[in-house]
């Protein structure tokens, strides 16, 4: 039987119904002791904003919070979006946290606004910042390396940390990137489905070596919920189809608890929206999700699978990373 690739976590922080951002983070910081002690790679967070229902938002100091509680696993942003900010600021950031966290950390890059676009004009002073992420890199990268002479400005901390950079993406501009910088790509195929394949092949095609990377190294992210039976995992998953539904909508809210009857809640059209966004989900019992998972990395080809789990129930979720660690 295939061996699975590396299994890492992605966490939003998310809020769910009769709690509150506090009640997340303690949620968050015992998964990642849990996923810690189940011998996951790595441990993510994303940065989102204007979102009720994602608390991550500060991102980088939510991982100085979980790297406080935990020894081993590898923390990191997935991502930051680097057109938010001054390139500056992240490499302090990121070094702050590769000082106290060493060999540890990594720094997934995106350049969405991880908003609506009223939120990106309040994030952005310059809203073209994303059209091209390849000078923000660059910048970033000046300033995580070691001084240059007479470099009059320098990240403290952060300068000569060379903290892993990593491009995220869920189409073919930052697998193209990726590649042409020679830095790690993770794909989105958790919301972003589409361009999955495409952009896995484009970025092997086209990637040149670097001196932090010298061959291609794709993670893909994806949904999976894995339970004691079919029918639980399914039912857990309609928390993840509400939300899904919600931002389709365009209504806020916090995460949802599942329900017995997705039917009473979406239309036909939404319900195939919903589920073409979230199509390679991997939801079900442990040797069904195993087998997903292997299906996943036979035709991506990926060297890691970093797993999201939007899922109510805080036993349930725990529960379903034990499950699929257990392979």
């Amino acid at each position: 039987m295939t061996q699975l690739p590396k299994l890492s976590v992605l966490d939003l922080a998310p809020v769910v119904q009769g709690s509150n951002a506090k009640e997340a983070f303690e949620r968050a910081k015992e998964l990642a002791i849990h996923v810690e002690q189940l011998g996951y790679h790595r441990f993510w967070m994303a940065e989102h904003h204007n979102m009720p229902d994602i608390a991550s938002a500060a991102t980088s100091t939510l991982l100085a919070y979980i790297g406080a509680h935990t020894k081993t696993i590898r923390l990191g942003s997935g991502g930051v979006m680097l057109p938010n900010h001054a390139p500056m600021i992240i490499a302090e950031q990121f070094g702050t946290l590769a000082t106290l966290f060493p060999d540890r950390i990594d720094l997934g890059i995106g350049r969405a606004p991880g908003s609506d676009g009223v939120t990106a004009q309040a994030l952005r002073r310059d809203i073209r910042a994303a059209e091209d992420l390849a000078p923000q890199i660059d910048e970033l990268q000046y300033f995580l390396s070691e001084a240059k002479p007479n470099q009059k400005v320098r990240a403290y901390p952060g300068v000569g940390t060379n903290v892993p950079i990593w491009l995220l993406g869920s189409s073919t501009y930052g697998a193209l990137l990726a590649a042409k910088k020679g830095l790690p790509f993770a794909f989105a195929s958790h919301f972003a489905p589409d361009y999955m394949m495409k952009a896995v092949e484009l970025y092997r095609e086209n990637f040149v070596p670097s001196a932090q990377l010298q061959q291609p190294y794709v993670m893909i992210a994806v949904n999976a919920i894995a339970a004691d039976t079919d029918a639980e995992a399914q039912y857990l998953a309609t928390t993840g189809q509400q939300k899904f539904l919600s931002m389709l909508r365009g209504q806020e809210g916090l995460i949802p608890p599942p329900t017995d009857n997705m039917d009473m809640i979406w239309s036909e059209p939404e319900r195939q929206q919903v589920m073409r966004m979230l199509r390679e989900s991997i939801v079900g019992h442990q040797d069904k999700v195993h087998a997903g998972l292997r299906g996943l990395q036979q035709r991506t080809g990926a060297d890691e699978i970093m797993i999201n789990a939007i899922i109510y129930d805080q036993k349930a979720r725990l529960r379903s990373y034990e499950l699929i660690a257990q392979h």
